[in-house]
């Protein structure tokens, strides 16, 4: 092993502590990639999750490169080595991986590989994961592996933990989900319940109005007035219910924390690449900070479901004391002022709505067959 007793004790313990310390899935699975690599002494290191279909659900690799993984291309499916370690569930140290029978290649932009090391991360009796490494820095035995008997059983080590850290982040993603559906369930109910009586005395007001107009013009001004109020308290019903309605990931990581995570997910699930990048910005108003992930959140929809885009990026950046949000996409785009009179606003108006309530400005970029770019800035505090 590379490390001396002491030095691999403490680089251990660092690992699992380093392990411990996330609850969110992707933020384990990256840490446990990059502990595997940096204890081992590999130039490559990757942590794949199998998903019910062939492929990998998740996908995290430590040493390559952002340009190098998308150069890469898709996901790998579970085939050849990958594979016998899901199916077989043991370990495999090869001198060559490129020369065992079940090597199948890799794409044209995949780094070389020769020595390997990879092994299941099990729960039980279920194989929840692979993890690999490659490439031991350091001078290989003639036709053998670098990675040795006792990396390899600091390897075992290490997955097992991982495993009890990755079943952890998937039970707090799953109680959080469950918790904030029971939240938003009953807060659909009082809203309901609340909004739904003030609009029933708001119809029969002004049907009383209406009915009046022409008799007693001055009683008919009378109800009139009371429409007034009621829909006021109806909106004010409306509003304090949009309150609640604050996602809980945004209250618990911020505006940061919660955009990655929901562009890692539509990552993963769609055939376009999505990507974030921030730019050091510091923590914003509550309203500023929910109303830029909403309209983030309206923008991707739009730039997934109807751009054809092959890349949309999401940029959020710091603009004096405040903050601007980009999101643009490579896609089919449109002409604004055609969309606007055929009737169909894309979410437009509700975007503006929403970066002009917090004192923010919404621009629009779009042409046919070149893109969109939806910008946003708000003021800060």
């Amino acid at each position: 092993m590379s490390h001396g007793p002491r030095s691999g004790l403490s680089a251990v313990s660092s690992a699992l502590l380093a392990m411990s310390r996330h609850l969110e899935v992707r933020d384990v699975l990256k840490t446990i990639v990059a502990s595997a690599r940096e204890l081992l002494d590999a130039e490559y290191a990757a942590l794949g999750v199998p998903d019910d279909h062939g492929g990998f659900a998740q996908f995290v690799v430590d040493g390559v490169s952002d340009a190098q993984w998308k150069a890469i291309g898709p996901l790998p499916r579970q085939h050849g080595i990958l594979a016998a370690m899901l199916r077989e569930a043991k370990p495999e140290r090869l001198g060559d991986v490129r020369k065992d029978p079940r090597f199948e290649g890799w794409p044209s932009a995949h780094p070389e590989m020769s020595d390997f090391l990879g092994l299941p991360i099990r729960d039980g009796d279920e194989v929840i994961g692979a993890l690999f490494l490659a490439n031991k820095k350091c001078p290989k035995p003639q036709g053998g592996c670098g990675f040795t008997m006792e990396d390899e059983e600091l390897l075992t080590i290490l997955a097992q933990h991982a495993a009890i850290a990755l079943t952890n982040a998937r039970l707090y993603e799953r109680s959080r989900e469950l918790t904030i559906a029971e939240e938003r369930s009953r807060l659909a109910h009082e809203l309901h319940d609340a909004v739904s009586q003030k609009l029933f005395s708001l119809r029969l007001t002004a049907q009383a109005a209406a009915a009046l107009v022409d008799r007693d013009p001055s009683r008919a001004k009378g109800e009139l007035q009371h429409v007034a109020e009621l829909a006021a308290e109806a909106a004010d019903e409306l509003r304090a219910a949009v309150v609640e309605l604050r996602p809980a990931a945004l209250d618990e990581d911020g505006l940061i924390a919660t955009l990655r995570t929901q562009i890692q997910v539509l990552d993963r699930a769609h055939s376009a690449r999505v990507t974030f990048d921030c730019g050091g910005i510091r923590a914003l108003p509550a309203a500023q900070e929910e109303a830029m992930l909403r309209v983030a959140q309206e923008a991707l929809h739009n730039a997934l479901r109807h751009s054809g885009a092959e890349h949309v990026r999401v940029t959020l950046d710091k603009r004096g004391p405040g903050a601007v949000l980009r999101v643009s996409d490579d896609g089919c785009g449109f002409e604004p002022k055609a969309v606007r009179h055929a009737g169909r606003h894309l979410g437009l108006v509700s975007m503006r709505d929403r970066s002009s309530g917090v004192g923010g400005r919404l621009t629009v970029e779009s042409e046919p067959g070149k893109g969109t770019t939806i910008e946003m800035e708000v003021p800060g505090g």
